[in-house]
């Protein structure tokens, strides 16, 4: 298969790339650090991504960012910045994204424990994630040529407590966390919310 991944540098990223490498063919993008770049809030960069990045058999995304910070802290632009870059970034990589994908291929998008789990801080995360959780259920509905559509909703990563100077006991490894992204892209679900466990 010819895979993108968008954000294939970052921590689960690039554990993905290296979890699908095996007899796959795979398009790492990022936002800065790779020849083709992407800025996911921006829906005309999404599209020149695609058009660069050609046809391909599935779309993962690993990528997008959002605010986190108390909720009386954050401001309309915190808000505006998650919704643009996560939310609608993913949103729009399956808009744009049909076209190029192959019959019966895939998109898996990213969401995140704070979904299911929210804590203080995560207003802004929690509103994006659990708003690609339900995109991602309806466009499943309404994909066309048979394509895909899944999300995985990681846990902390242990890698990023680790850089956060956090407990690393209470989040999962990226390879591990990988191998949902494996069983997305390999299997024959669609609008499911899949969560990795260790």
């Amino acid at each position: 298969m010819r895979i993108l991944v968008v954000g294939g540098t970052g921590t689960i990223g690039k554990a993905v790339v290296q979890a699908l490498s095996q007899g796959n063919e795979i398009v790492a993008v990022s936002h800065k650090s790779t020849p083709i770049t992407v800025d996911l809030a921006r829906a005309e960069s999404i599209q020149a991504m695609y058009r660069a990045v050609g046809n391909i058999d599935a779309v993962v995304s690993a990528a997008g960012n959002a605010a986190f910070k108390p909720l009386l802290q954050l401001r309309d632009e915190d808000f505006q910045f998650s919704l643009a870059n996560k939310l609608m970034g993913q949103v729009n990589l399956v808009r744009y994204g049909f076209e190029h994908v192959a019959d019966g291929g895939s998109f898996t998008l990213t969401s995140g424990v704070l979904a299911q789990h929210p804590m203080p801080g995560s207003g802004a995360v929690s509103l994006v994630n659990a708003a690609i959780e339900g995109f991602a259920r309806a466009a499943a509905l309404e994909a066309p040529r048979k394509i895909r559509v899944n999300v995985i909703s990681p846990p902390w990563v242990t890698e990023t407590l680790i850089a956060m100077k956090m407990d690393p006991s209470m989040g999962l490894p990226a390879a591990t966390v990988a191998r949902s992204y494996v069983e997305s892209v390999t299997g024959s679900a669609t609008g499911t919310v899949i969560a990795p466990k260790g």
